[in-house]
């Protein structure tokens, strides 16, 4: 089965070091990605090699659990993970990049969230896939909008 990508991409009106620091946090994705209702197990600041877990919606009031692992961090710029639990999706990778960006005489962040992942169930997985990624990207669009309110909502970084 080949590969599935689905991405998008927005600009957040909030510095990268900000941006960069929220999704950097394991324990927080709750907080701004649709459809994760808890995070189950953490460890705190990204860590290449470590794992994290959630419990997310799936379809209707369905959950499931999902593993993460994380395979690569280029802070402030890209993070890439590993993840299981979503059946029938196989071989799922999700990536986060971040680049500085100017918006309206500020720092912003173009943010592009991407996943990719390989259907399961054969022509049924192929046609379940086809209807879920308009679903996909609107969840995607959504989560950034949800991180830069949270960012804007909590204010500048402390400073040392």
């Amino acid at each position: 089965m080949p590969l599935t990508e689905v991405s998008e991409t927005a600009v957040l009106a909030v510095p990268v070091a900000r941006v960069w620091e929220v999704i950097d946090a394991t324990d927080r994705y709750a907080e701004w990605v649709v459809g994760v209702l808890e995070v189950t197990d953490h460890h705190g600041a990204a860590t290449v090699g470590r794992t994290y877990s959630e419990r997310n919606r799936t379809v209707g009031p369905l959950t499931t659990r999902s593993t993460w692992t994380v395979e690569r961090i280029d802070p402030p710029r890209r993070r890439v993970d590993t993840g299981t639990g979503f059946a029938p999706m196989h071989d799922m990778t999700n990536v986060f990049e971040l680049e500085p960006v100017q918006v309206d005489g500020g720092e912003g962040t173009r943010f592009t969230y991407t996943v990719r992942y390989r259907p399961g169930l054969g022509p049924v997985g192929r046609l379940i896939d086809r209807l879920q990624r308009p679903g996909l990207r609107r969840s995607f669009q959504a989560s950034m909008r949800n991180l830069e309110d949270l960012i804007v909502a909590e204010g500048p970084a402390e400073t040392a």
